[in-house]
């Protein structure tokens, strides 16, 4: 899962986000409305979390502006600590999606956010592009008939490369994916993994599906798309 957390708090934010990464979701971060706006609107996440009172523009506005400007459907989950219905109801009538009410625990967020991306997502087990399938609970990839095995940390690199497709993974979201808060000092060793990455998915294939976008990070996707 990949998942936006808007949240100017910095230690709630750090709490939740080392929280969910620890159960497998790879978060970004964002600490004012605008921002986390710019964030959504740019990427293709499965989940936003949001708090309600933010710097910039509030969540109420931010909900809004996502479904009515840019379209967007992802679900949004309100963190807040009014808890009165009419701030419930103006949060659903600007698109939001579910409510939690301060002070909550780490746990009943988790279960808030996946009964939401299951809602969203009905069907995530596998993902897919081009001829590139990724089974998310065998952990087995196949590139047309040719199963393909890979390390752990090549495995999560894939996952946000599939993720994001056609959508570009920059170089620091790429290294939390694997590394998650502690990435080395070094960029040598994301280029490594992304090497063996593109070897194993493309050395027999006459499509390159990896593309390294110079100063910007990774896409994985068919050339025209």
């Amino acid at each position: 899962m990949y998942l936006l957390l808007v949240e100017d708090n910095q230690d709630l934010a750090a709490n939740i986000g080392e929280f969910l990464e620890s159960r497998g979701v790879i978060v970004d971060y964002a600490a004012d409305g605008l921002s986390g706006l710019h964030l959504a609107s740019t990427n293709n996440y499965d989940l936003i979390v949001t708090d309600l009172s933010l710097p910039g523009i509030d969540g109420i506005t931010l909900c809004r502006r996502l479904r009515n400007d840019a379209n967007q459907r992802t679900p949004v989950l309100m963190l807040t600590a009014r808890d009165t219905e009419q701030d419930k109801l103006e949060g659903f009538d600007a698109g939001t999606d579910d409510y939690l009410t301060k002070p909550f625990s780490l746990h009943e967020l988790l279960a808030r956010v996946q009964a939401l991306y299951r809602r969203s997502k009905p069907d995530t087990r596998v993902l897919s592009v081009a001829d590139l399938e990724f089974d998310q609970h065998t952990l087995i990839v196949r590139r047309g008939e040719r199963r393909i095995v890979l390390t752990p940390a090549a495995l999560r690199l894939l996952r946000i490369l599939m993720i994001t497709s056609p959508g570009v993974v920059s170089r620091e979201q790429a290294e939390r994916a694997v590394w998650g808060d502690d990435p080395p000092t070094s960029d040598a060793a994301l280029r490594g993994h992304v090497h063996a990455l593109r070897q194993a998915v493309d050395k027999e294939s006459s499509t390159s599906l990896l593309h390294t976008i110079h100063g910007m990070g990774y896409r994985l996707a068919v050339e025209d798309e």
